[in-house]
């Protein structure tokens, strides 16, 4: 038994933002995926997924019970399945931001949920917004709250916008140039990160007056710039606002930098050579970078791994 493959997906812009309404922009990454199996002889990491995926199960038939008009799954097969050894097979990192929670419910839904919606149909703003709450659901079973996104993107495998929280659409991205010096790349922090810490850090800080309206007034402001100069293709101004964004970040959301990082973080704004973003909740995992010149960021990083995304 082998299921379709999943992908993991990258938040270009709107993390953390997108809980206080900015706007936000989820691409497909084909780099990482997953998908369901089931072998004779499971490995370690086979036996640990399937452990997971009984935990899994239990909460979904009890998501099932409550809300019953919300989603409801063919159980008795579901069960039967992770009874006999089904597992998650999956080359998505956990703990760095690229959704590997998000492809394992995106491949149960797909599997085991009745009455779905597929991505053949004419996916309406309604539509989207009802896989996005199902995937909420389901997915805060790993984070304690989820927006539901990641799924999402993994499920559909096309880049979303989100305009706001009940406004979300599917989107096209300006096309990749392979030859082109600007490039979106990622950088692994070696550090895995727990988005549920995270997520209480920033509603803590959401308390305070002033970091509200440093949100409102610096954060999201920049970052919706950065979502319409990116689909727009206005390159120049998307590395002008991603720079804005990048200061806003270092000075205000620190405990979600790793501190090792926090220099090189400053090195990018001071030499315009990169601009650094989180990547999902941060604290590990890996850190977004843009690049007008992909040599010199390499240059300039030479001590990391860099994982190129996107060329423009």
């Amino acid at each position: 038994m082998k299921g379709p493959l999943f992908y993991s997906k990258i938040l270009l812009f709107g993390e953390y933002g997108i809980i206080r309404d900015s706007k936000g922009l989820s691409i497909p990454y084909n780099f990482y995926n997953g998908a369901l199996k089931r072998e004779e002889n499971p490995s370690d990491e086979a036996i640990k997924s399937n452990g997971n995926l009984r935990r899994f199960v239990t909460y979904l038939e009890t998501l099932q019970n409550e809300q019953p008009n919300l989603v409801t799954f063919d159980l008795a097969t579901l069960k039967n399945d992770v009874e006999t050894g089904m597992y998650f097979d999956s080359s998505i990192p956990q703990g760095y931001g690229v959704g590997s929670s998000g492809a394992l419910v995106a491949a149960i839904y797909d599997k085991y949920a009745q009455n779905k919606i597929t991505v053949l149909e004419n996916l309406t703003r309604e539509k989207l917004l009802q896989l996005k709450n199902i995937f909420s659901q389901m997915e805060s079973f790993f984070h304690g709250k989820s927006s539901g996104l990641d799924p999402l993107n993994s499920y559909l495998s096309i880049p979303i916008l989100i305009n706001s929280k009940d406004n979300i659409e599917a989107t096209g991205i300006p096309t990749q140039s392979l030859n082109g010096k600007g490039a979106v790349f990622l950088l692994d922090s070696g550090i895995v990160g727990e988005t549920a810490p995270m997520v209480n850090i920033f509603m803590e800080n959401l308390k305070d007056k002033g970091f509200r309206t440093m949100l409102k007034n610096q954060f999201v402001k920049h970052t919706d710039a950065c979502v319409e100069n990116f689909l727009g293709g206005d390159m120049k101004s998307l590395f002008m606002n991603t720079k804005k964004l990048s200061k806003v970040v270092l000075n205000n959301f620190k405990p979600m930098i790793p501190e090792q990082f926090h220099g090189i973080w400053q090195q990018g704004i001071d030499s315009n050579d990169y601009y650094l973003k989180l990547c999902g909740s941060g604290g590990g995992g890996y850190i977004l970078g843009f690049t007008e010149n992909l040599e010199k960021a390499k240059i300039s990083l030479k001590d990391y791994k860099l994982e190129v995304v996107y060329q423009f």
